[in-house]
């Protein structure tokens, strides 16, 4: 791990964060030759997950559900 005295950070604190971002390598800063920090990359986002097949394998068919509820016998449509 590359390391860094803290009056040198503080010069070129800007400069240092974005190598460190750009390049992924951590930092540790020192003061008097002791680490006081360690400066790391930022993780990789997390890719979201699509919300399309988030209920599957959650319902459940409590019944047919082909045939009707009633008796045709009870339609009034098939009386008349």
């Amino acid at each position: 791990m590359e390391t860094l005295a803290i009056s040198k950070f503080k010069a070129t604190c800007l400069a240092v964060l974005e190598r460190v971002r750009r390049t992924g390598r951590p930092l540790r800063i020192t003061k008097f030759g002791r680490a006081i920090a360690d400066i790391v990359p930022p993780a990789a986002p997390t890719k979201r997950r699509s919300w399309m097949g988030s209920m599957a394998a959650t319902g459940a068919i409590a019944g047919d559900v082909v045939s009707p509820i009633v008796s045709t016998n009870d339609w009034k449509a098939l009386r008349e």
